[in-house]
């Protein structure tokens, strides 16, 4: 599974790409804007919280899944046709993007990669920036489904028990419980490994090597064979974890609902601490 595609790679080869721009960040509502005022020639905005998302429950977390058809409706938006090279993208690392790589994966797509170190490569690289809106011709995608798979709350919590690991992509001490400044609840699902998304880059932003994301989950209980399974808050950035997994060569299954899913129901236990 190709995961990644560089700028350099980008700027060689553009033709026929769907370009995607997933500009959000927690505590940041202003992706739009960010977009507007400068994003890749030919990029569509993609809105994470309405066209990657369904809406927030506490019985599905805080970024639901959206439903099938309303990923194919979203994504024939952005010019999305069943032939198309799509290649996503952000300014966090493909912290936000990756969710959109996993989705147009779960749906079908299999030509969907991530640019590696998002906007700022870009740039470094010599591509220019244009402004204002996109609006691209609509596509004419069919979304099958059943490209990535998925974990319920339930089997996500029973991997550890059963020889598989279950990685928890948040910020170290949102996983001790030292603070949460989202969820009900402060800790972790017990038996999961605490693994920081942030762990998957470079200073740079960009991915670190198949070899030394390999060496990572290794030192993590990610053994060849082993049953993995990722959760983050509400399954963005376990998206990206899972980029990262598969770069290394190594299919990991998404909880969607993860730690926002998991902290409200307070019959559910959890655990605290390193």
């Amino acid at each position: 599974m190709r995961v990644l595609t560089t700028a350099e790679q980008l700027l060689a080869d553009p033709e026929g790409v769907v370009l995607l721009d997933v500009r959000w960040a927690l505590g940041d509502p202003h992706g739009r804007e960010h977009h507007l005022a400068g994003h890749l020639p030919g990029a569509v905005f993609v809105d994470l919280e309405t066209e990657l998302a369904a809406p927030p429950s506490a019985a599905e977390g805080r970024h639901p899944l959206p439903s099938l058809q309303a990923l194919q409706s979203a994504a024939r938006r952005w010019g999305v046709r069943n032939d198309s090279r799509v290649v996503v993208h952000d300014a966090t690392g493909g912290l936000a993007a990756a969710r959109a790589w996993w989705l147009l994966r779960w749906g079908g797509l299999t030509d969907v990669t991530i640019l590696d170190g998002g906007l700022a490569a870009w740039t470094a690289a010599g591509g220019r920036l244009d402004t204002g809106e996109v609006v691209p011709e609509p596509g004419d995608v069919t979304l099958t489904g059943g490209g990535m798979p998925v974990l319920s709350a339930e089997e996500a919590a029973a991997l550890p028990g059963t020889g598989g690991v279950l990685l928890d992509a948040r910020a170290g001490k949102r996983y001790r419980g030292e603070v949460e400044p989202v969820d009900p609840r402060a800790g972790h699902v017990p038996g999961a490994v605490s693994a920081p998304t942030t762990g998957n880059l470079d200073e740079g932003g960009r991915f670190r090597t198949a070899a030394v994301l390999n060496e990572r989950f290794a030192a993590l209980g990610v053994q060849p064979g082993t049953t993995v399974g990722v959760y983050c808050g509400s399954g963005i950035t376990a998206a990206h974890e899972v980029a990262a997994l598969a770069e290394a060569g190594i299919e990991a299954a998404l909880w969607p609902g993860s730690w926002s899913q998991w902290s409200a129901d307070p019959a559910r236990p959890v655990a605290t601490g390193p």
